[in-house]
């Protein structure tokens, strides 16, 4: 068995989380955290699904060690996550982190301290989101002259912009075609922008209501487009692809992973 700890373990994300844990075989939930203001602090972990165990929601990270985690799964804040990669860098347990809008120097932590711990780290954990990724490599290979646009539209409550998600789909295409995403990016446009420039990525936002997550990529030709997109209907896919990468993980002594190397989806 598995040995997991879970972050957030009373948001939306958690909860799915901890559902699947529980309907795994080959995992067993240990620990359960959350901020010290949670309503939820002191409560059976598993409370929402009808059910008892001997897991309470604290805010104690000590309880990491102490529970025997063999792995702490992560989808929180930034700040929060910045917390939880201390203790797990002193403690030797593995990390899996699905949490997005990293400042440059929180991603450099990140880099830190996977050197002392194994991390797979990935804006998002979903199985078909990261083979939509290789797919848009490919398109952006065969289709270097082709106009590329990037659509996302999440629920009203998400706190950055554009998603993580979005973010890599360009950072993939931008690599696909030699260039650097920083250097191609149109995050805005407002007013008098002149012509589209040559080769810019271009990114749009929405945000509106509980969608879990859509994704778009537009290719635009002369006469032609081709669109692939990703679209959730559930955070189930998010929390079986982190089940994934926990997995992975176990056996290995440290390192910087994400989802393909998960899932086997670099080439050779």
């Amino acid at each position: 068995m598995i040995k997991t700890a879970i972050s957030g373990a009373s948001g939306k994300m958690g909860k799915m989380l901890i559902e699947a844990i529980m309907n795994h075989p080959e995992f067993e939930l240990v620990a359960a955290l959350d901020h010290a203001g949670s309503s939820s602090i002191g409560q059976d972990a598993v409370a929402f699904l009808g059910k008892e165990s001997n897991v309470k929601i604290t805010a104690d990270t000590a309880c990491i060690k102490v529970s025997g985690a063999q792995v702490l799964i992560d989808f929180t804040r930034p700040e929060g996550t910045v917390g939880y990669l201390k203790v797990c860098g002193e403690d030797k347990i593995a990390m899996v982190i699905g949490t997005t809008g990293f400042s440059a120097e929180q991603k450099n932590l990140i880099d830190e301290t996977a050197k002392v711990i194994p991390i797979a780290f990935a804006p998002n954990m979903s199985t078909g989101v990261n083979v939509t990724f290789k797919l848009l490599a490919e398109a952006a290979k065969l289709m270097p002259d082709y106009d590329c646009e990037i659509v996302e539209m999440h629920h009203n409550r998400k706190v950055d912009a554009p998603s993580g998600t979005a973010v890599e789909m360009g950072r993939v295409i931008a690599e696909a075609r030699g260039q650097k995403l920083e250097d191609v990016a149109e995050w805005t446009r407002h007013g008098h922008t002149g012509p589209r420039v040559k080769g810019s990525i271009g990114f749009a936002v929405l945000r509106g209501g509980d969608v879990v997550g859509d994704h778009r990529v537009i290719f635009a030709g002369k006469g032609e487009r081709i669109e692939i997109a990703h679209l959730s209907a559930s955070r189930e896919g998010y929390a079986q692809g982190a089940l994934k990468a926990a997995a992975f993980l176990i056996g290995k002594h440290n390192g910087l992973y994400n989802m393909a190397d998960v899932l086997g989806l670099k080439d050779n």
